[in-house]
């Protein structure tokens, strides 16, 4: 039997309902590339360095941002580098200029790093110190004197950025 032009208009336009509606990416890809070179452009604008409780640091409005480097953390009851537990503000509060077990540890991760150029030699490697605001500046000065010691003369101080207050 033949077909009205009715029945073959239905029939079309059913047919067209049933089938499944295609998935368009184009945009989707877009939003993702989008999203990818925002992520990669402000990767590198902040630096942040371990966040330790028992450490508060002090404040500071320095413009400059800290470069990459071995990280000293003093807290009031111990020293650590890298995390790791050196020694015991108790044991290191006596005369003596240098902290022995420090300096081990300077020695030791130096000789994990890369050699450095005569120039890198002559600049010394870099230390960060992140000391808590009340340790005193007694042992402040035994830790730099002990990194000054072990060749890590570069040495920074991490502060807080102060917030400005500009009217």
């Amino acid at each position: 039997m033949k077909m009205s032009r009715r029945a073959k208009r239905m029939s079309r336009h059913f047919a067209r309902n049933k089938k499944q509606p295609a998935l368009n990416l184009v945009s989707l890809m877009d939003i993702f590339t989008i999203l990818v070179f925002f992520l990669m452009v402000n990767q590198s604008d902040v630096k942040v360095l371990q966040n330790n409780e028992s450490i508060k640091m002090p404040e500071s409005s320095a413009e400059q941002l800290p470069a990459e480097s071995l990280v000293v953390f003093v807290n009031n009851e111990q020293i650590l580098v890298q995390g790791r537990a050196v020694a015991s503000v108790n044991d290191v509060s006596g005369p003596e200029a240098l902290i022995p077990s420090l300096q081990e540890e300077l020695v030791y991760q130096a000789s994990k790093q890369r050699v450095l150029s005569e120039a890198e030699l002559e600049e010394g490697r870099a230390v960060t110190i992140v000391g808590d605001k009340q340790i005193p500046y007694a042992l402040l000065k035994k830790i730099m004197a002990t990194c000054a010691e072990a060749n890590y003369t570069n040495i920074s101080l991490a502060v807080n950025r102060k917030v400005s207050k500009e009217v």
